[in-house]
């Protein structure tokens, strides 16, 4: 029985694992020249693995498709991403946030191991095989031996989102699904374009920190950083998708005292000094926020009130292909609860393709991790019963 998986990120690598283990004979379809490309990039700032947290404030993180990514996590959340990492070599830690990492901080040893396992297993993992499509039954690459077709008796589709097409996600696969089995793609956990004045020049590349970030509903008191285009960093994405929908972006920069409290430091400032050296005395600011307090809150009539609440107009979010990933994608009301393609029994699909999105700070690979593996389990029980 042969079982092919299209794509070896992350979920893609977990599905092939489950249907190897299950006894199918695997073929691993990657486009680009190896495997993980994306993985490996992650890891450059330090492989966020997963987040170590009450289950529950973990499932909130995906939003509106948590009650559908549930049973997934279930199987494989948390807990069980950091023993996969353990079986594979990884010394782990747990940072002040939450947030597990490998000690190493880096992918390439984790990866090296995965697909020393998938050898081990028998998996074939064929590069530079980009797919095309289906022609009748079968499954249609380029490659350089040029065209190839198989015909597996299932197959598991991770090709990614839309995100770093360099890397291998480009969304191209959408062409070969039907248009009302997808929902758009947008970016996630992206920066936002600001036009900055020119004072603001000598506080590019400063991280800020200590602030409050409010858009909607959405908080975060993550860190950021000023850059020459606008916002970046883990506190913008934690807000990013309610911004992206319209919400205004305000920053609390003392969100440890009140506004009458701060109305009160700034009554004992001297007043013939600058506002801005008002600020810095009495308040404290450190340059990056004092920098933000000054572009936006100069003329403010209710200055407390405006560094509680200080409005940053955003020119929209930075290009999709600069996100580090997506919403849209695959619906996953055109799949059953095994994560099988309604329209193509037998095909299987995981990972950022389908119509999911959450914040960084392990979410995104845990539920990659999570649906390869949902999706392997159930393909080779379809095969099985064929």
């Amino acid at each position: 029985m042969e079982a092919l998986v299209i794509g070896a990120g992350p979920a893609g690598l977990m599905a092939a694992r489950e249907l190897a283990r299950a006894g199918l004979r695997v073929t691993l379809a990657e486009g680009k020249p190896s495997a993980g490309r994306k993985l490996l990039m992650a890891g450059k700032s330090g492989l966020n693995l997963t987040k170590d947290e009450p289950f529950e404030d973990f499932l909130a993180a995906y939003g509106a498709r948590a009650d559908c990514l549930r049973p997934m996590l279930e199987a494989f959340g948390p807990e069980a991403v950091q023993d996969w990492a353990r079986e594979h070599g990884q010394q782990l830690f747990t940072g002040s946030t939450g947030r597990v990492f490998p000690r190493v901080m880096k992918a390439s040893p984790l990866l090296r191991s995965v697909l020393a396992e998938l050898r081990g297993l028998g998996v074939d993992l064929r590069t530079r095989w980009r797919w095309t499509g289906w022609q009748d039954d079968a499954v249609s690459f380029d490659t350089p031996e040029g065209p190839q077709r198989l015909s597996p008796a299932v197959t598991v589709l991770a090709c990614g989102g839309a995100s770093w097409a360099r890397l291998g996600s480009d969304g191209g696969w959408s062409a070969y699904l039907a248009s009302d089995a997808l929902a758009p793609f947008r970016p996630a956990n992206m920066g936002f374009l600001v036009d900055w004045s020119p004072h603001m020049a000598s506080h590019f590349g400063q991280p800020v920190k200590g602030v409050e970030l409010q858009a909607g509903t959405a908080r975060s008191r993550g860190e950021f950083v000023i850059s020459a285009t606008g916002l970046e960093g883990g506190g913008i994405y934690e807000v990013s998708s309610a911004l992206r929908d319209g919400a205004p972006l305000l920053l609390d920069l003392l969100p440890d005292l009140s506004a009458d409290q701060i109305a009160a430091r700034l009554a004992k400032a001297r007043a013939r000094d600058s506002l801005g050296n008002r600020l810095r005395k009495a308040l404290r600011l450190e340059p990056a926020k004092l920098a933000l307090a000054m572009e936006f809150a100069r003329t403010a009539p209710d200055l407390p009130a405006a560094l509680k609440a200080l409005p940053v107009p955003l020119r929209g979010p930075r290009p999709m292909d600069q996100a580090i990933s997506t919403a849209g994608g695959l619906r996953l009301e055109a799949l059953d609860a095994g994560l099988m393609l309604r329209a193509r029994p037998g095909t299987f699909a995981a990972g950022e393709m389908l119509d999911w999105e959450a914040p960084t700070g392990g979410y995104l690979l845990t539920a990659c991790l999570a649906t390869g593996l949902w999706a392997g389990r159930h393909a080779a029980a379809y095969a099985r019963a064929l």
